[in-house]
């Protein structure tokens, strides 16, 4: 019988000098979620926090989770909580920040390549190759000018977008629970 559980993983990488920058956006989401549920991340020893509670009343178990280790090492974290809290490859819901997306606008997939995110590369390499997982791409535009995409993305939001953040990490959390209770195409249809 296949697992009701679900992980959803918010990637970003750790320490303060992070915190907020467009790289980091699924570790925000995240804690948009853990508000909602009124819960509370802690460490694990596999080098993620987490927080493990139903969605809804009577809804699936989900295992909210950000990695403590930097984004091109995502991988590892998860994929041992997979094992540990018997998480199927199709359960498994990746958020992220993305530049070909223009700032504000959400899309959700399944499967699909990287697109040279080096965090979805881990995850992909960890799962041994199996590409199927969900992903919640969050879009952060694309850098200005000739900006190198590694800085624009390490950088903070404009004070325009800062504006708009709120409501627009409020909407991906939205389309992540939609996910998980009513399937991918409900998500999608509602989010797109």
């Amino acid at each position: 019988m296949a697992s009701r559980n679900w992980l959803i993983v918010g990637l970003g990488n750790p320490g303060q000098q992070y915190r907020g920058t467009r790289h980091n956006i699924g570790q925000t989401v995240i804690d948009e979620l853990v508000t909602r549920m009124d819960a509370t991340l802690t460490r694990t020893k596999v080098g993620a926090q987490v927080v493990s509670a139903r969605l809804g009343i009577g809804g699936p178990r989900v295992v909210l989770a950000v990695s403590e280790g930097y984004m091109n090492r995502s991988g590892k974290p998860v994929r041992a909580l997979m094992d540990y809290f018997d998480v199927d490859e199709d359960h498994l819901l990746v958020i992220h920040d993305e530049v070909d997306l223009d700032f504000g606008r959400i899309k959700l997939k399944q499967g699909g390549s990287e697109g040279g995110h080096n965090g979805l590369r881990s995850i992909t390499q960890h799962l041994g190759g199996q590409r199927e997982y969900l992903r919640l791409r969050a879009g952060v535009g694309r850098p200005p000018g000739r900006m190198d995409t590694a800085d624009y993305v390490l950088s903070r939001f404009s004070s325009a977008e800062q504006q708009e953040l709120e409501g627009f990490v409020s909407r991906c959390a939205d389309a992540a629970e939609k996910l998980v209770l009513e399937g991918l195409t409900a998500a999608q249809n509602t989010a797109h």
